[in-house]
């Protein structure tokens, strides 16, 4: 670094996203505020992305080809927007697809004879080939949200009634088909175990025929949960039993295998599993959404060879607020934290009000209005950028130690010696702080109520 050089510097508010200008470097001549710990490295990041799902694919359609071509390029097209590079899809029908699908609806159809991704050609793989358009070394990694119906005691997608106060749509489940946390809703018996791990193979077989490669899979989303959208709750003994027939599926394959949704605080449903002499052997990283967040610390300290991902951000309510964007950043920096690899958004795209099939309400990075044709970047979306547009896949998390006060930030090293700062000001008036880098210093007056990023050249 020169003694004349200058760090970049982005400024997001409430009424003015991504506002650019430069910053001076000096060296340092007097206590800092907080002290990035460059010989101090931790995790490697693996890169940021979000999941295709088909309401995203249906929303963007609503709009003029060229406006639907320019926001897959902002999430996409390396040193334009977002730089996605590592993005999650369903298996089946998750809770923003358009209604409720699996690969194979024949009942006992153990050879899976009847197993076609069909509706997918209408929706994911044309949404997935538009983003590889832009980004042609997208990673792909997968789960599902149930299997198929026939493959469950209950004989039905989902595993909760409606709830009177929500507003939720039907979904036809009695009394007698309710699933319960703590139970295995899939039938563990061997004919069903193997077919499913056969299910996963077709998946990625089907897929590859497409053109398209899925690298890592996970065995379900939030495995505790019983939701009214497809779901399907296990013990951690039910799933050591299924990645010991996924994993040799996928094992020939070359495609990863990861322990998750975890949704839960409890770090004991992680290592339930992986302790099992033969599920553990296949298991390569753990992914976690939600409450998972108070896990990832204990399990990545008891295992810090497996990798961490954090799988689904937070979803909101559909309002795509401020507020909403303020409570994220609190997200990113516990994960990261924590030792998180990797960082997920949810939902790419939505119609406004972000409604679900099922009635379920949640944010989304662009927000499509349904009348006008027209669409908007959210809070959220430029929140996401502040990180993924400058933190380049390969980076190392950079730990910081400050005065009470002066911990709202995150730090990570890029590949070519950049230093890239993310920092929150969430007093209502302008604050200084001074940050220490190396031998370097940089000391912003941040806007009230604000994110910056700092990129320091190498």
């Amino acid at each position: 670094m020169t003694a004349t050089a200058k760090a970049r510097w982005i400024v997001t508010t409430e009424t003015k996203p991504w506002v650019e200008s430069e910053l001076e470097i000096s060296a340092i001549a007097e206590v800092p505020d907080t002290f990035a710990q460059l010989d101090k490295p931790k995790q490697i990041i693996e890169g940021f992305g979000a999941s295709f799902n088909e309401l995203g694919w249906t929303s963007l359609s609503q709009l003029a080809d060229s406006d639907r071509a320019e926001v897959i390029r902002n999430f996409f097209e390396p040193g334009v927007g977002l730089n996605f590079n590592l993005c999650r899809m369903p298996v089946g029908a998750n809770d923003f697809s358009r209604d409720w699908y699996s690969y194979d609806e024949t009942e006992g159809d153990f050879g899976l004879d009847n197993f076609s991704i069909a509706n997918d050609l209408e929706t994911l793989i044309p949404f997935i080939k538009a983003a590889k358009h832009h980004q042609p070394n997208l990673k792909l990694w997968a789960s599902p949200w149930s299997p198929p119906t026939w493959m469950k005691h209950n004989k039905h997608y989902a595993a909760a009634q409606p709830h009177p106060l929500m507003n939720q749509e039907p979904n036809g489940l009695r009394d007698d088909q309710v699933g319960a946390e703590g139970t295995d809703m899939f039938i563990l018996d061997e004919p069903h175990l193997d077919a499913y791990a056969r299910y996963f193979g077709k998946f990625i077989d089907a897929y590859n025929q497409q053109g398209i490669q899925i690298g890592m899979v996970m065995p379900q989303n939030e495995f505790n949960s019983a939701q009214v959208f497809p779901s399907c709750t296990w013990t951690p003994e039910g799933l050591a039993k299924f990645v010991s027939h996924l994993g040799p599926e996928m094992e020939k394959r070359g495609v990863e295998v990861f322990l998750g949704t975890l949704e839960r605080g409890d770090d004991s449903m992680f290592e339930k599993v992986y302790a099992d002499g033969e599920a553990g052997k296949y298991i390569k990283g753990i992914g976690a959404q939600w409450h998972g967040k108070f896990a990832i610390d204990a399990i990545h300290k008891s295992h810090p060879d497996l990798r961490v991902y954090q799988t689904e951000q937070e979803c909101g309510d559909g309002q795509n607020d401020w507020r909403f964007a303020r409570y994220s950043w609190g997200l990113m920096k516990k994960f990261f934290g924590a030792g998180a690899n990797a960082y997920n958004y949810w939902n790419m795209s939505l119609l406004s009000g972000g409604r679900s099939r099922w009635g379920w309400n949640q944010n989304s990075l662009v927000v499509v209005d349904g009348a006008t044709k027209t669409y908007r970047f959210s809070h959220e979306y430029y929140l996401l950028k502040h990180v993924s547009n400058v933190v380049a896949a390969g980076a190392r998390y950079i730990p910081t130690i400050g005065w009470a006060g002066f911990e709202n930030q995150i730090v990570f090293q890029n590949p070519d010696g950049s230093i890239v700062v993310v920092i929150q000001n969430d007093l209502n008036v302008p604050q200084q702080v001074k940050i220490a880098i190396g031998e370097h210093m940089i000391k912003p007056i941040l806007p009230a109520d604000s994110f910056s990023t700092f990129v320091i050249p190498a």
